[in-house]
């Protein structure tokens, strides 16, 4: 790499609430997951979210004002005040100290909260992730009474969210009330890269069913007074996952590596060029440029695992190298299937295990 990768920071004069609230929601999160193995480290990450959030709390402003280079890139279109929200509800979660949650309550109005029906959610929008959360501690009851009006609020925004992936909200919302379905049932958002809001809604429909199963609700209520089955909130999210993995008009696995047929193209510099153990020739950026990204053949070496931006509105997709916006490889992508391919492989080897359990008893009977 020969090209300059100068680092940006955030301070108290040039502020950053969005990144600075993100990261600390992330180290939050991951605390929880380490505090058993590694519970050092988990302590450390919890220290530096909560830090991080005072930051993104008391100097507030966006980070691509203080940053002007990322405007081009990932501007903060939302904001900073969601991912205020989205940090809160992961650090009460994390520590379970009320102040978090009042933060999120108190806050709730005038950060948008409980005001913005999302239809999407990515690295930029966290409303529908807010919501989702909120609407956990509704369902859960981990709330005083006080609270309880405003976390309604919040999961009538979430089901919202759910609904419109479902295609459930009353057209008396207008025409964005519902998330457009491509002709093979992919969500459809928008051109670039699309396909982090299938992932993204996977998971989230996926997490939120898992919510209502164990509160015991059965339905979600959309907008108009239509109501869904949870199962069928988890169906689609199974349904996006396997369009994701080749159930489409085109039979192709978007996900690199994976299937027959995948993506031979990927718009990632170190896949398209020749490993430097094939040839010890020097590639600079213009010639990595000039010499192998024009060329028609497939990359050198497989990104596995990689997702790319995938089809359009009509499940049409070109294998193209220069087709950035269907072939570009992002780790917002794959990030949320992860945890799908988690869940779901606990699932197979819970029904793998209850098929064991009933041929041994009906083995067992028979004797």
């Amino acid at each position: 790499m020969t090209t300059s990768r100068q680092a940006y920071k955030v301070d108290r004069d040039h502020p950053g609430s969005d990144v600075a609230g993100e990261t600390a929601a992330a180290m939050a999160a991951a605390s929880m997951v380490f505090r058993k193995s590694n519970p050092h480290y988990a302590h450390l990450l919890l220290h530096h979210a909560q830090q991080l959030f005072e930051f993104a709390d008391g100097y507030r402003g966006q980070y691509d004002s203080s940053i002007a280079e990322v405007k081009s890139y990932y501007a903060s279109v939302s904001g900073y005040k969601d991912e205020l929200l989205w940090a809160a509800l992961w650090l009460h979660r994390a520590t379970g100290k009320p102040g978090y949650l009042d933060y999120v309550v108190d806050n709730a109005h005038d950060f948008g909260g409980t005001g913005w029906a999302i239809t999407e959610f990515s690295w930029d929008v966290k409303y529908a992730g807010v919501q989702i959360l909120a609407a956990r501690l509704l369902l859960r009851g981990e709330h005083t009474a006080e609270q309880k009006r405003t976390l309604e609020r919040y999961q009538a925004k979430a089901e919202h969210y759910v609904c419109a992936c479902l295609g459930r909200n009353a057209q008396a919302g207008g025409e964005d009330a519902n998330v457009e379905r491509s002709p093979g049932g992919m969500l459809y958002i928008r051109q670039w890269n699309n396909m982090q809001y299938v992932t993204n809604a996977a998971f989230l429909l996926s997490t939120y069913a898992d919510y209502l199963a164990e509160a015991g609700v059965g339905t979600v209520t959309c907008a108009g007074g239509e109501t869904a089955g949870a199962g069928e909130v988890a169906a689609l999210a199974r349904a996006q996952v396997d369009y994701v993995l080749g159930t489409n008009p085109r039979g192709v696995s978007y996900l690199v590596g994976y299937g027959a047929k995948y993506p031979a193209r990927v718009h990632h510099r170190a896949a398209s060029i020749v490993p430097y153990k094939h040839s010890k020739q020097f590639i600079g950026c213009s010639q990595g440029f000039e010499h192998w990204f024009g060329r028609r053949s497939s990359n050198p070496n497989v990104l596995v695992g990689a997702i790319v931006g995938g089809p359009d509105r009509r499940d049409r997709f070109r294998d193209n190298r220069d087709n950035y916006m269907q072939t570009e490889a992002c780790t917002y992508n794959t990030a949320p299937m992860v945890g799908m391919f988690a869940k779901l492989n606990r699932m197979a080897r819970e029904e793998r295990e209850r098929r064991a359990a009933t041929a041994r008893s009906g083995t067992a009977a028979e004797v």
